[in-house]
C-alpha cells in the first residue's frame, strides 16, 4: 500500500479482507505503541528525580500540553477521511488540494498557539490548581513543550494524508522518527545531563521538528506533477467553508474528549499528590490499550472512507464487521496482559513505593479500559472515515453527560474507584450511542450503492 500508485489505484470496488485491515493496523499499532512508550519513558525519567513534585508537575503539564494541542486532532481525522474519499473515487488532483488545505490550517493554528502559551499557561494553571512545587515542574515542561506546536500540528496533517491513502508503514516510520527520537534524548538530556523535567521537553521539541521535516520529505516526493490541482481550487471558498464545518464537529468532539480526561486529572488531584502520581502512572496503562485500539480504527477509517468514495457498501459492512472483531479481540487480550504483568510495569515506571502500592490498587480499573473502550475507538474510526462529524460529535456530548452524571454518583461513594469507574463507563457509552446511529447513516449515504 505505500508503493506509489497509478492514477486510478485504489478507485472503485475493492474487497475487504483481514489482510488489508492488518496491513494498515499493525503497522499504526506499532507507530502509535511508540507513543505511549514514550509517555512511560517520561514518567519513568521523572520518577527518577527523586522528587514526586516532578513526576506529578510532568503529568500536569503533559495534560494540558495535550488538551490544547489534542484539540486540534481533527487536521489529523478530517485529512485522513477526505483522502481516503478522494483515494476511493481516484481523484489524485482533490488528495494533494487536501493535503495544502490541511497543512496550511496546521502552520498558522501551531503559530498562534505558540504565541499564546504564556496565556495558556496561566489559565492551565488556575483549572489544575497544582500545589507550588508541582506547579514548577509544570511551567518549565510547558513553555518548552510549546514551542513545538507548528511542527505537531503540521505532524497531523501529514499523519492524516499518508493514513488516507492506506499508508500504514509510512505512518509506521513517521511515529518512530518523532517518538524514538524522543525517548533517546528524554533520557540524555533528562538523566545523562541532569536537565530533569526540561530535558524531557527539549526531546519533544526535537522529536517533532525531525518528524516534520522528514514527513515532508516523504509526501511531496511522491506527489505527481500531472496531479497538481490549480492554486485556486486548494483555497476555494465552497471547499474551504466545507473543511471547516467537518473541522468544527470534530475540534468540538476531540475537545470534549480531552476535557474529560483533564477533569479526572483535576478530581485526581484533589485526593492528594499520591493519588494524582499513581493515577499518572495509570494513565500511561490507559494510554496503550488506546494506541493499540487506535491502529484498527486507523484500518476503519481508510477502507470505510474508501468504499464511501467508491459508493460501494459490500466493502463498508465488511471494514466495520472485521475492525470490531479485531477491535474486541485485541481489547481482550491486552486487559488480560496488564492484570497479569501491570505490576510489574508499575515498578518500572517509579521508584517510590507508597505510588508503586497505590497504582496497584486501581491497576485492574486501567486494564479494563481495553475492553469499554474498543467499541468507542473502532466506531470512532467508522465515522472519521465516514466524515460523519456531526453524528460524532453529538453522541460524544451525551457520552460526556452520561460521564458528569457518573462522577457525581460514584466518586462521592467510591473515590478514586469512582473516578476509574466513571472513566470506564464513559468510554462504554461513547461506543455504544456510535453504533445504535450507524445503520441508519450508512443507509443514507449509500442509497444509491449496489
Amino acid at each position: 500500500m505505500d508503493a506509489s500508485v497509478g492514477p486510478n489505484e485504489g478507485a472503485g470496488p475493492f474487497v475487504v479482507t483481514h489482510r488489508l485491515v492488518l496491513s494498515i493496523a499493525i503497522p499504526m499499532t506499532l507507530g502509535f505503541l511508540t507513543t505511549p512508550l514514550l509517555g512511560l519513558t517520561d514518567t519513568a525519567v521523572a520518577g527518577r528525580l527523586g522528587s514526586a513534585d516532578a513526576l506529578a508537575g510532568l503529568a500536569v503539564g503533559a495534560v494540558l500540553f495535550d488538551l490544547i494541542l489534542g484539540s486540534f486532532n481533527f487536521l489529523r481525522a478530517s485529512t485522513t477521511g477526505l483522502v481516503a474519499q478522494a483515494f476511493g473515487r481516484g481523484d489524485r488532483s482533490e488528495e494533494q488540494a487536501i493535503f495544502w488545505r490541511a497543512l496550511a490550517i496546521a502552520i498558522g493554528c501551531g503559530l498562534l498557539i505558540a504565541l499564546a502559551s504564556p496565556l495558556l499557561l496561566q489559565a492551565g494553571l488556575a483549572l489544575m490548581a497544582p500545589p507550588p512545587g508541582v506547579a514548577e515542574a509544570t511551567i518549565t515542561y510547558f513553555s518548552i513543550r510549546m514551542l513545538a506546536g507548528p511542527m505537531a500540528l503540521s505532524n497531523y496533517a501529514i499523519l492524516g494524508f499518508v493514513l488516507g491513502r492506506g499508508q500504514g508503514t509510512t505512518g509506521l516510520l513517521l511515529q518512530a522518527i518523532i517518538n524514538g527520537m524522543n525517548i533517546t534524548l528524554s533520557i540524555v538530556l533528562g538523566l545523562g545531563y541532569g536537565y530533569g523535567v526540561a530535558g524531557i521537553a527539549v526531546g519533544a521539541l526535537i522529536g517533532e521538528t525531525t518528524g516534520m521535516l522528514v514527513g515532508l520529505a516523504l509526501v511531496l516526493y511522491r506527489f505527481q506533477r500531472a496531479d497538481r490541482p490549480a492554486k485556486g481550487s486548494i483555497f476555494a471558498a465552497a471547499r474551504m467553508k466545507a473543511l471547516f464545518a467537518l473541522n468544527r464537529d470534530i475540534m468540538i468532539r476531540t475537545f470534549v474528549l480531552l476535557a474529560a480526561f483533564t477533569l479526572m486529572t483535576r478530581i485526581g488531584s484533589s485526593f492528594g499528590p499520591l493519588s494524582l502520581a499513581a493515577n499518572a502512572v495509570l494513565m500511561n496503562i490507559f494510554l496503550v490499550a488506546g494506541y493499540y485500539l487506535d491502529g484498527l480504527a486507523n484500518a476503519a477509517e481508510q477502507i470505510v472512507g474508501r468504499a464511501i468514495g467508491a459508493d460501494y457498501r459490500p466493502a463498508f459492512d465488511r471494514a466495520v464487521r472485521l475492525t470490531m472483531v479485531w477491535s474486541f479481540g485485541l481489547g481482550a487480550v491486552t486487559a488480560l496482559l496488564f492484570l497479569v504483568f501491570g505490576t510489574d510495569i508499575i515498578a518500572l515506571l517509579t521508584t517510590t513505593e507508597s505510588v508503586r502500592a497505590e497504582a496497584a490498587t486501581y491497576l485492574p480499573w486501567a486494564a479494563v479500559t481495553a475492553i469499554t473502550g474498543a467499541l468507542a475507538f473502532q466506531m470512532d474510526g467508522v465515522y472519521i472515515g465516514a466524515t460523519w462529524s456531526r453524528a460524532m460529535r453529538n453522541m460524544m456530548l451525551a457520552a460526556f453527560v452520561g460521564y458528569l452524571a457518573a462522577l457525581a454518583i460514584f466518586v462521592p461513594l467510591f473515590g478514586n474507584h469512582g473516578l476509574w469507574l466513571s472513566l470506564n463507563l464513559f468510554l462504554a457509552f461513547r461506543g455504544l450511542f456510535l453504533a445504535a446511529r450507524m445503520p441508519k447513516l450508512a443507509g443514507q449515504i449509500f442509497r444509491s450503492a449496489q
